[in-house]
């Protein structure tokens, strides 16, 4: 267009007011293929996590990307988790819960239930530290009474040491003799939820939601056995390589490690 005009380039941008850069710019083609292959390989690997933990996993592998690039290509895959709408009443009064200072502070406790393909059900125990939500048991099978629940605790504490405090939900092995003497040998306090007031024990309750989502709900279970080997190595993810926001994004045992280095953690090797 110059050379038709007897214009020189330089002129002729002077003449639009273009920099002479500007013209000259020509972009060069995207090569996603490898933000591809690394958000497939991690979908497939945490098929439960949505965008923002996937970026945090592609960050601690030491990728660079831009959050804006990976989420274009995250849409373009179409990984999108459909959100489930829900209507919820506001929260009047609400009574948020504190952060212990340390570990072995306080531990959360509860009980799910699901089922195998064959109708047999079965029943989890888990056990929560709520200084860095990390998962200290989840026992798996058919019957969990008290005496049974004391095993699993002591279990823990031959590694972990004592808690002060236990919070707990009204359940029947959970309120027995044996469980409150338990207790008091070791001078544990028992800090009773509220009937029907799931919130009051809101660190056990969000992880319960992750275990079901990533786990219980995922799997179709033939044996208890497989409940077992999957829940063991489950339980190495969540509490060795998942990052949580409310912990800075970083792992529970990497939060444990700079926070309470004198604290043992399990080896889940």
């Amino acid at each position: 267009m110059c050379k038709e005009h007897g214009l020189s380039i330089r002129r002729a941008c002077r003449a639009l007011r273009l920099s002479r850069s500007v013209y000259a710019y020509r972009p060069k083609p995207r090569d996603d293929g490898p933000i591809i292959e690394a958000l497939t390989s991690l979908a497939d690997k945490y098929p439960r996590y949505g965008f923002a933990k996937l970026f945090q996993v592609i960050r601690r592998d030491g990728h660079g990307w831009n959050h804006k690039r990976v989420y274009r290509v995250y849409c373009a895959l179409k990984l999108n988790l459909r959100r489930k709408g829900k209507k919820r009443l506001p929260t009047r009064d609400p009574q948020p819960l504190a952060v212990p200072d340390l570990a072995n502070i306080c531990w959360s406790v509860d009980f799910m239930s699901d089922a195998l393909y064959g109708g047999q059900r079965f029943r989890t125990f888990n056990v929560v530290d709520d200084f860095n939500r990390e998962a200290l048991a989840i026992e798996v099978d058919v019957n969990l009474p008290a005496q049974r629940i004391i095993r699993v605790l002591e279990r823990i504490a031959a590694w972990r040491g004592y808690p002060s405090r236990l919070r707990l939900d009204n359940g029947p092995e959970l309120v027995s003799v044996a469980m409150a003497q338990w207790a008091e040998e070791h001078s544990i306090d028992l800090g009773f939820t509220q009937p029907g007031k799931p919130t009051q024990n809101s660190y056990i309750e969000r992880f319960n939601r992750t275990y079901r989502e990533e786990v219980l709900d995922l799997y179709i279970f033939s044996r208890l056995s497989e409940v077992r080997e999957i829940t063991d190595r489950w339980l190495k993810e969540y509490n060795e390589e998942r990052p949580h926001e409310s912990l800075g994004n970083l792992t529970p045992a990497e939060y444990l490690a700079i926070n309470s280095p004198e604290v043992s953690t399990v080896d889940w090797h």
